[in-house]
């Protein structure tokens, strides 16, 4: 009968703790095609609605600026920029973040996103696409806080 509870209990305690793993907190982003540490992203929730700054770059590159950037990003600094926005908590599947885009300041492209944060929370898949999630990539960033 002890066994049983403490499996219970196990089990109630390891769902709550996957429950909550969310895409907020910082996050080393890996480049998916070289595998190199990129960036440090932190991905913050406000009212439910997630955002992610590049909080600093990893490269050889850290004054880089968005050059390629088409809208009001053209030509700031990629350190501090804003390249999550409007990402919210998927309706029907409560471990998928929907509805935003995602900016590559190497490119200047925007794309819709997908958050799934995996492995209990310790990793985020980040999918970018156009048109369906089909139609894209994914990395795989690797949380730090």
């Amino acid at each position: 009968m002890k066994t049983l509870i403490a499996g219970l209990l196990l089990a109630a305690v390891a769902g709550a703790a996957m429950a909550q793993a969310t895409p907020a907190g910082l996050w080393k982003t890996i480049d998916d095609k070289t595998k190199a540490e990129k960036s440090l992203v932190r991905i913050t929730d406000a009212g439910g609605v997630y955002t992610g700054k590049v909080e600093k770059i990893l490269s050889d590159k850290p004054d880089a600026k968005c050059t390629e950037c088409t809208d009001a990003r053209k030509d700031q600094p990629v350190q501090g920029m804003v390249i999550l926005r409007d990402i919210k908590q998927d309706a029907s599947d409560k471990g998928l973040w929907v509805g935003g885009d995602i900016l590559d300041p190497n490119d200047g492209k925007v794309y819709k996103v997908q958050l799934k944060p995996v492995d209990g929370g310790k990793k985020l898949d980040v999918r970018g696409y156009i048109g369906t999630p089909l139609l894209g990539r994914t990395q795989t960033w690797i949380r730090v806080e």
